[in-house]
């Protein structure tokens, strides 16, 4: 899992069949101080994050099985599976 702040919203007129009812999200990957690091990529949103909420991800196989049954097998790079209350 990673740590990453919400910086945008993806607006795509054409979405893979099984993504068609998803979010996508901008997010900028964070270190352990939450200062940003890398570059920012677009994850699929499972929680209803939204801009400058703070927020944990996956990535490669693990994105596409934390989506819902019948999305399991997504071409999916990331997915955002929760929020940060608090980094201690």
């Amino acid at each position: 899992m990673y740590l990453a702040k919400v910086i945008g919203t993806v607006v795509a007129t054409q979405k893979y069949d099984k993504l068609k009812e998803t979010k996508l999200l901008v997010v900028q990957p964070l270190d352990e101080e939450l200062a940003a690091m890398g570059e920012p990529l677009v994850a699929v949103d499972t929680v209803m994050a939204g801009h400058g909420d703070t927020v944990f991800y996956v990535t490669g196989r693990e994105a596409a099985l934390a989506l819902d049954e019948d999305k399991k097998f997504s071409p999916v790079d990331a997915t955002i599976i929760g929020f940060v209350d608090e980094v201690a």
